[in-house]
């Protein structure tokens, strides 16, 4: 029997012949026998009647037992009425014939069992340690582990997948694979990949290699390496790789469906870097946390969904997706695809979480870290936030307590998410939100690639969301090669000028990640074209705007690849070092190539959430010689573990004088307006006490009554006053006019002595004048000379 084969009546139970029928009969099965589970009584009927090997004899009081061949030769005085057989033996005899006492073995029967022995032994050892003949066993498969063999290269043990064949590097199209970067090497699993143009079927892979980002390269020859395929982790596409600093974590995706596979169970697959294994973690369960589903449900394959990792805090997210046949065992054919909007957490081993409650009070989770499904965070459970996949998740730095999660396009196969509007994620509380953004956004599209840049200074980060596609109609699918920056916090949206350039034929499901100011776009799919084979490698320079011939590796930098001035903080984003802000993206958010944007929050400005309350982490950048080339303020540490370090920050200084003027202003204004209150209502009182003057009340007393030996005179309503005062305890005043009933009077003459002059003569005749020019005071005259004014008021 050959490796996988069954035995005979494992055969003949699938078969559903009338004469397998006969045959399951005959060997005792009946027909709703379970497979390879006969009853008892059809085993002994298969057997048949045994006889006894030995003989039971009462020698003497002591029962012994004889071979029966030696027994008939045994002769004792008492056998004739004292022997005797046991019971089962005198019950199985009695059906055999006279024949029956012939010896079983004509030869010793110990030399037939050793023979036996050495038959059954022999093959058992042909490909081990003791007898070390390499091949394949000749009884088929064996239970249990695998041995290490020179001709067994594929084994697992104790759930650690070991090494196979090396990943074949020389293929025409790759697309829809796993990727990640970690310490200047992108890892991809996975995927699809063709052999030649023309293959259509059986393009799902387990593929594993990595591509050096620690050398310069020609996007002819890339520096490619291929890892050996495992042969525990299925083989899947559109899925996600997580990854720490030291491990990759495989989650989701879908399997074959050409030709068709099942999918089985979901394990969480872990390649260590270091060791260069991969480790399975069965059966995970999520748990109970903030916003979630409650925990302890089974953690289940999603795919075409998105996901992003964020080394800093410890933690990979799987947005979005779907559950169909393609990534759950048992889903019906018949049952439609279930789009979803959870998003699933996964805390890597050894961090904490405390959104979690199990790791709540700074507890770290264990070597199969920690889940928890996201599913009712803010708008998340509304008619506002609808299922969706194939979009992209990034995460930006700052602005929440541990930075933010942004949600670019996805859809259905009915609906597209419009691009005006983001989906934005507060990492800290587990909440979502809507932010609308500003300028010409991008048309909707499924299965873009993005990546995140972060300014020297930290003062905006810039996502660049390349390719994609448009879904309707159906089988008429448009990809898309245009290249888009949307930059935070001001959340205004650039389109890149690429005409001109050797653009890449447009495509959907590449892999894409940034490192050294550069974006490497790996794959993709490219639709029904012309083309034969894809080199499958592109770089896009992130500072310049232009598509490049080849990846130019930078000296410097640390293992993140952080920006220099960010280098002492683990939340600085990684993959920025070397980058500068675009002149396309200065003229839109002001600042220069270091930062310095004067643009630092959303231009349609948020009601509620982190985009509302935070600001982003900020940094100090100097030049080659040490001098300040852009000063910042230090916002608020993402995750505790690092803040940014930077001076005063420029724009709020700028921001702080504005408001300051604005506030110096404010009070200004207060004030003249209480000044001319109060002159107005002096000019009040005094009109109405000449007008009362003038109509002879000699008792009516006015501080604002002529006192100088200098005349004037002045307009007030119809009649005139006229001043012929030589100034007080000089010779007497006279004033004339006419009253509010038209009535013609004289004033008579002041006493003398009553109100000596307020600040000398001048500045009576300052007020005098001011009150008698013939006219209102307005507030004009009151913001334009103050002083006047004060003086006047002060008279009182």
């Amino acid at each position: 029997m050959t490796m996988g084969e069954s035995p005979g009546y494992f055969d003949d139970a699938f078969d559903d012949s009338p004469t397998a029928a006969q045959h399951q009969r005959a060997r005792g099965y009946s027909s709703t026998t379970s497979l390879g589970s006969p009853t008892l009584g059809s085993m002994a009927r298969l057997q048949g009647p045994r006889r006894s090997k030995f003989v039971e004899l009462d020698v003497d009081g002591d029962n012994i037992m004889y071979p029966r061949s030696d027994a008939a030769n045994l002769h004792h005085p008492r056998t004739d009425s004292r022997s005797r057989s046991s019971s089962f033996e005198s019950e199985i005899d009695s059906q055999t014939n006279s024949d029956s006492t012939k010896p079983i073995f004509s030869l010793h029967p110990r030399l037939y069992l050793l023979t036996l022995l050495a038959f059954i032994a022999l093959p058992l050892l042909y490909d081990t340690r003791w007898l070390s003949i390499p091949g394949t066993s000749i009884i088929g498969a064996r239970a249990g582990v695998i041995t290490n063999s020179d001709a067994t290269r594929a084994h697992l043990s104790d759930n650690v997948l070991q090494k196979r064949a090396n990943t074949d590097t020389n293929v025409c199209n790759r697309w829809a694979g796993q990727s990640a970067i970690v310490n200047g090497t992108i890892y991809l699993y996975g995927g699809h990949s063709t052999q030649d143009p023309g293959q259509t079927t059986d393009t799902w892979t387990n593929d594993f290699l990595t591509v050096s980002l620690s050398k310069s390269w020609d996007i002819s020859a890339p520096v490619v390496s291929g890892l050996p395929q495992p042969s525990g982790p299925p083989a899947v596409a559109n899925g996600y790789l997580w990854n720490s600093y030291d491990s990759l974590y495989l989650y989701g995706g879908i399997v074959s469906d050409s030709p068709p596979a099942v999918p089985d169970q979901y394990s969480l697959w872990e390649y260590q870097i270091k060791a260069g294994k991969w480790v399975e973690h069965e059966n995970p369960r999520t748990s109970n946390g903030n916003n979630s589903d409650g925990g302890n449900q089974p953690v289940q394959r999603a795919g075409e969904g998105a996901g992003v990792s964020i080394p800093e805090l410890g933690r990979g997210y799987y947005f979005a997706g779907h559950y169909d046949h393609y990534t759950t065992p048992g889903w019906s054919i018949q049952v439609e695809r279930l789009y979803l909007k959870a998003l699933l957490e996964f805390t890597f081993p050894g961090y904490s979480n405390d959104g979690v409650k199990e790791l709540a009070g700074d507890k770290t989770a264990g070597s199969d870290g920690v889940w928890r499904n996201v599913t009712s965070g803010g708008i998340q459970d509304t008619a506002r936030f609808p299922n969706r996949a194939d979009s992209a998740l990034v995460y930006v730095p700052g602005y929440g307590a541990q930075g933010i999660l942004l949600s670019i396009g996805g859809g259905t196969a009915d609906f597209f998410e419009q691009m005006n509007v983001i989906d934005v994620y507060d990492v800290a509380n587990s909440t979502w939100y809507k932010q609308t953004t500003d300028g010409e956004w991008p048309k909707p599209r499924v299965n873009p690639c993005a990546v995140t840049a972060s300014a020297p200074d930290g003062s905006s980060t810039n996502v660049y969301v390349y390719g994609g596609q448009n879904l309707v109609p159906y089988n008429q699918q448009i990809q898309y090669d245009d290249m888009w920056i949307l930059s935070v916090p001001s959340f205004k949206w650039i389109k890149v000028d690429t005409s001109g350039q050797s653009v890449p034929p447009a495509r959907v499901g590449a892999s894409c990640s940034l490192w050294d100011g550069q974006m490497v776009v790996i794959g993709g799919y490219s639709g029904a074209t012309n083309l034969s084979c894809d080199t499958g490698f592109y770089v896009f320079s992130a500072t310049d705007l232009k598509w490049q011939n080849n990846f130019n590796a930078l000296n410097g930098g640390n293992s993140q690849n952080q920006q220099t001035s960010q280098q002492k903080d683990l939340t600085g984003l990684s993959g920025s070092y070397g980058y500068e802000v675009p002149g396309a993206v200065q003229s839109a958010i002001g600042g220069n190539a270091k930062g310095g944007a004067t643009i630092t929050a959303p231009v349609r400005a948020p009601t509620e959430g982190p985009l509302a309350t935070g600001k982003p982490i900020t940094y100090t950048v100097t030049d080659s010689s040490g001098a300040v080339v852009t000063e910042t303020g230090t916002a608020t540490s993402s995750s505790g573990n690092g803040k940014g370090k930077g001076g005063p920050n420029i724009g709020a200084i700028v921001a702080g004088v504005v408001a300051g003027c604005f506030a110096v202003l404010a009070a200004y204004l207060g004030f003249c307006a209480w000044v001319y209150r109060r002159q107005l209502t002096l000019y009040k009182n005094h009109v109405a006490m000449s007008q009362r003057a003038a109509a002879g009340a000699p008792n009516e007393k006015s501080s604002f009554l002529p006192s100088s030996t200098e005349g004037s005179s002045a307009r007030n309503g119809k009649g005139s006053l006229t001043d012929q005062s030589s100034g007080i305890g000089g010779a007497s005043s006279k004033l004339t006019g006419t009253n509010s009933n038209g009535q013609d009077g004289t004033v008579p003459p002041l006493p003398t002595g009553v109100w000596p002059p307020v600040g000398g003569n001048s500045t009576a005749n300052s007020s005098n004048e001011d009150l008698l020019v013939g006219q209102e005071p307005s507030f004009v005259g009151v913001l334009l000379n103050p002083r006047r004014s004060l003086r006047v008021i002060n008279r009182d």
